[in-house]
């Protein structure tokens, strides 16, 4: 049964993604508040409110006048002349984007709404649309598994489009991938942190099953030189079982029964989804990346809109 998407104003299958749907999510994504997290100043290309990251680059030093932030200082300049001076930035109009999208199997799941690979990719898209009308470039890293494409950035269009077909072309949704010699995940987030240039924002669309510490270790490197935006995709019964009862389940190729009538294991399971997303939670808060769940029934361009529209993380 297709999945009804009100901000789409259309149905989408829910276990696929096609060019076409993400083609035309570019009049939704330049809704998204990349302006918003940009400075509240007449000139565009810089980014604050929602990150850290100034999005501007140095320009030159002038001496310092009354009214100045006194943060920008420049010390070495100031210790040279012996008189105070101030740094300068211009506006960076091409700051690099980078969506780190995860395909491996555990995110071709869903019991509401769409699998959590067709949310993220559509979350994905909106993002690079909206990079797009804002003068960004965009690259990216897809991978699953097994298999784990790269894309370097690229302004304009053409950097989505490019973004959309190897996401659409990519091995994961021909569901024939086995996970026995599996890539962990924190080989995907060394991948990253390797082509992640400093002054970068970077989103993570995952449900991040499998973040262990050397993941942590990496993307810490990652969060110290660059914007970072974890989205935590999960579906409404990974955090908690239905009502008591047996339920049958398929992956096409197995069909098992599942008992919920269990008091002490229906909390064991809630509990262990709730910390791993406190994990997560405060893993980035610690490290200054901003946090943002999404689940698999959410109307994604509300929940991108108000997440992305709220102060920093504290």
């Amino acid at each position: 049964m297709a999945a009804s998407i009100p901000q789409f104003g259309s149905t989408i299958d829910p276990v696929r993604v096609s060019s076409q749907q993400l083609v035309a999510l570019a009049h939704a994504g330049e809704s998204l508040p990349l302006q918003a997290m940009r400075a509240r100043a007449a000139q565009s290309g810089l980014y604050l409110s929602a990150f850290r990251g100034r999005g501007m680059e140095f320009d030159e030093a002038r001496p310092y006048q009354p009214g100045d932030d006194v943060r920008t200082l420049d010390w070495k300049v100031t210790a040279r002349t012996g008189r105070a001076h101030t740094k300068q930035f211009r506006e960076e109009r091409e700051r690099p984007v980078l969506l780190w999208l995860d395909l491996r199997r555990p995110m071709f799941f869903a019991t509401r709404g769409c699998f959590k690979a067709v949310i993220a990719s559509h979350a994905a898209a909106l993002l690079g649309w909206s990079a797009s009308a804002h003068r960004d470039r965009l690259g990216g890293l897809i991978f699953s598994e097994t298999d784990h494409k790269e894309l370097k950035p690229q302004r304009g269009k053409t950097g989505v489009l490019r973004f959309i077909q190897t996401l659409c072309r990519h091995p994961a949704w021909q569901a024939t991938q086995k996970s026995d010699d599996a890539i962990p995940l924190s080989n995907s987030m060394l991948r990253l942190m390797n082509v992640a240039h400093p002054g970068s924002l970077i989103f993570l669309l995952s449900d991040f099953r499998g973040f262990d510490q050397r993941t942590e270790q990496h993307l810490g490197q990652i969060a110290r030189h660059n914007d970072v935006v974890m989205i935590h995709i999960s579906d409404p019964l990974e955090a908690e079982l239905p009502p008591p009862g047996h339920y049958r389940f398929s992956d096409d190729n197995n069909t098992r029964t599942l008992n919920t009538e269990d008091q002490p294991t229906r909390e064991q399971y809630q509990q262990r989804f709730q910390q791993h997303a406190q994990a997560l939670q405060h893993y980035c808060k610690k490290h200054r990346v901003f946090y943002l769940p999404l689940l698999t029934n959410d109307n994604i361009v509300n929940r991108l809109q108000t997440g992305l529209g709220l102060k920093k993380y504290k």
